[in-house]
């Protein structure tokens, strides 16, 4: 049947009287427009108009009945909630109103309790063919808009072949500017208002906000931009993101942005779900293609986060933009805190104490690795977070849950024990709508390998026949088109190769991408002003060669310097574990007098080195970075620093370079190449690395 305009006019005959219209354009494909009547409880009748396009043809005009039925379908729908603005897109044709009375029939393996059933909803319920209509249905959300899309082959072929084609400059955040493929999402956006959040979390938003900002709105066009970012569904690297223990407040914005997100995303996956009883007195009169709302398995949001401490923070959070609708009690909060907690957290919860920007307790250490590792340090944990009709349950078992937050490492863990053990799955990663990566650049420090494995787990066919009517379960689902469905967001203080390569390669959201980049300053003016830095660029063909000659560099170039010093005190920084075992075997196959400050020795040789190395007694100390940031060391006796590559975090820069400070030499040298180019700009500024990665010359001379 050629497409059509449907014009619904629907008479309610309530209270007041008010006649209300509605325009909605839907694109039919077969021809059952206006039939599916329902049956049950008193009648209002809907005239229906159809007008076929082209030419001069006569309209034909269809009279219906469609009755309502309070019995079938509950309105719990709350006066004065708002509705959400977004239009609906032309490619969104069939199953777009949402039905607001959910529970977790079908949702999940095993039976449910009687508090998992009948979840709150926003809307009010009038049933048209099984179908709900309210004023944020005919409002469709980013979410509806993300989920009702039909997927054509050619655009899932051109997946991995978009490239970043607009670019726009980043509100509230000064040399820095937003970079994207598609269409361009940020020109008209209006980050005035949250589109697509729903009315409840939203008004708990603003009042949550007060409580904790003396009273101040969320008014920073900032706040709310990243909100709207995050609710167009696009993958998303933000890696300029301000951490919340390094000097000064962290953007807790962006943290309550993606929280809202995914508490958002979870409500109303809940509120498009049908319940089972209902389904079949509905099923008899409708569409049945209009009900494929489930998935494979219950989880939808994974947090990927790199400490227990990081948990703490971001759980409680979670906690406090909760509305009351939908949260009476928190299960399992003591054992929560006791876990996740520090012995300083333990009380927070009873006293109501707020310790995100905790003080650093007096030591030798920097103040931002006090704050990072001064509470809980631990790294192996996983927790689950289900949302019943009015209780948070913390601790749920990973099928049943809809937030998983979890450490990469032991994801990777469950993976393995899943492929060695055939009665475990790891069939909870399947079905996951959003997953978010915070505090990245922590990540990276610990081993980023361990998310590539797990991005690559993600959405794939359960392993066991899930626990869902299989006619129920959305066709992209079944195509094992999932992975375009799926939003990432990366939040992080830098970016790397590592990051970028899993940003670019396995985020494949047919919505498209959105990467922030920002120009940056450097940190040369932290260096003490009588330390001259020299660096050096040695010349490499493709990234598979980099290593190798990095290395030769080193051995011809730079280690005959070194053997010419009478006097010891040279110490050599690495990034990379890799290289560090690479300049130990070569200096070891030499006879050389070193000592060795990795992150895997033992804490009796690393004093014995620290104090062989003061002592003259070895004249190479080999130090990694990962040792560095889990230690922060202030090694005494550097009278000469060679860095063989860049460090990752920009900080550790004038830390070790400082290290000079006393020494007769008062000279670095450090080793890079085009290569380099993100942690060269880190530290020199980008204008400066830009320059230094095309010069003809290959020696540059830094003294403040």
């Amino acid at each position: 049947m050629p497409d059509a305009e449907l014009v619904v006019e629907v008479c309610l005959g309530v209270q007041n009287n008010v006649a209300s219209r509605v325009e909605e354009r839907v694109i039919r494909e077969n021809g059952r427009n206006g039939e599916g009547v329902g049956q049950h409880g008193k009648g209002k009748k809907v005239k229906v108009r159809e007008k076929k396009k082209g030419g001069n043809k006569e309209e034909k005009r269809k009279v219906v009945d469609v009755l309502e039925s309070h019995s079938m379908l509950e309105n719990d729908h709350d006066e004065g909630e708002g509705f959400d603005n977004e239009s609906p897109r032309s490619k969104v044709v069939e199953s777009l109103w949402q039905d607001p009375d959910v529970n977790d029939s079908g949702l999940t393996e095993g039976s449910e309790t009687e508090e998992d059933v009948g979840f709150h909803s926003d809307e009010e319920d009038i049933g048209i063919n099984g179908q709900p209509i309210s004023e944020d249905s005919l409002h469709l959300s980013s979410f509806d808009l993300h989920l009702q899309h039909n997927l054509s082959k050619e655009e899932i072929d051109s997946q991995r072949n978009r490239k970043f084609s607009w670019e726009t400059p980043a509100i509230g955040m000064s040399n820095c500017k937003w970079i994207g493929t598609g269409e361009n999402i940020l020109e008209d956006l209006d980050i005035n208002s949250c589109h697509g959040l729903k009315s409840k979390l939203s008004k708990h938003w603003m009042d949550a906000y007060n409580r904790t900002s003396g009273g101040k709105d969320i008014s920073s066009p900032k706040q709310k931009m990243f909100f709207s970012l995050c609710s167009s569904y696009r993958d998303i690297l933000h890696c300029n993101k301000r951490p919340f223990y390094l000097k000064g407040l962290e953007d807790t914005s962006i943290m309550d942005a993606y929280i809202m997100h995914s508490l958002n995303h979870v409500f109303r996956t809940r509120d498009c779900e049908k319940n089972d009883a209902k389904l079949t007195k509905l099923k008899e009169n409708a569409d049945s293609d209009r009900f494929r709302d489930q998935c494979f398995t219950r989880p939808k949001v994974l947090i990927l986060l790199p400490l227990a401490s990081i948990v703490y923070r971001v759980v409680k959070r979670l906690i406090q933009l909760t509305p009351s609708a939908y949260m009476v009690n928190v299960e399992h909060m003591d054992r929560f805190s006791t876990k996740f907690g520090s012995e300083e957290h333990k009380g927070d919860i009873e006293n109501g104490k707020e310790s995100e920007n905790a003080k650093p307790h007096k030591s030798s250490k920097v103040a931002d690795f006090q704050i990072l590792f001064g509470g809980n340090n631990e790294d192996d944990f996983m927790i689950g977070i289900k949302f019943t009709r009015k209780t948070v349950k913390l601790f749920s078992d990973f099928h049943t849950s809809d937030i998983i937050i979890a450490l990469a490492l032991c994801l990777v863990n469950k993976i393995e024990e899943a492929g060695s053990n055939k009665e475990k799955d790891v069939d909870f990663l399947s079905s996951l709508e959003v997953l978010i990566i915070d505090h990245a650049d922590v990540t990276s420090m610990q081993n980023w390998y361990h998310v590539h494995t797990v991005i690559e787990h993600l959405n794939r066919l359960p392993s066991k026949q899930p626990g869902t009517d299989v006619m129920r379960i959305r066709p992209w689902y079944l195509d094992d088109h999932s992975r375009f469905y799926r939003q990432t967001v990366i939040l992080g203080f830098y970016s790397n190769p590592d990051v970028n390569a899993s940003f670019n390669h396995q985020c494949l959201n047919y919505e498209g991408k959105v990467k922030l980049i920002n120009e940056c300053k450097g940190v040369l003016h932290k260096v003490l002003p009588k330390i001259r830095q020299i660096y050096e660029r040695f010349n490499v063909d493709s990234i598979v060669e980099a290593d190798d000659a990095r290395f030769d560099y080193f051995v011809k170039k730079v280690l005959p310097r070194i053997n010419d010093l009478d006097q010891g005190g040279t110490m050599l920084f690495t990034n990379s574990y890799f290289e560090f075992i690479r300049i130990r075997n070569f200096l070891k196959s030499q006879n050389a007098s070193f000592c060795l400050l990795g992150e895997y020795t033992t804490q009796s040789d690393i004093s014995r080195a620290r104090v062989c190395f003061y002592e003259g007694k070895r004249k190479i100390l080999v130090y990694t970075e990962r040792s560095h940031f889990y230690h922060r060391y202030k090694i005494r006796g550097v009278q000469n620093l060679i860095i063989y590559s860049l460090p990752e975090r920009k900080e550790f820069y004038p830390e070790i370079v400082n290290m000079l400070d006393g020494s007769d030499n008062m000279t670095c040298t450090a080793l890079f190449s085009y290569l380099d180019k993100l942690r060269l700009e880190r530290i020199v500024g980008t204008t400066p690395a830009k320059r230094m990665v095309v010069a003809e010359k290959g020696v540059f001379v830094f003294c403040h």
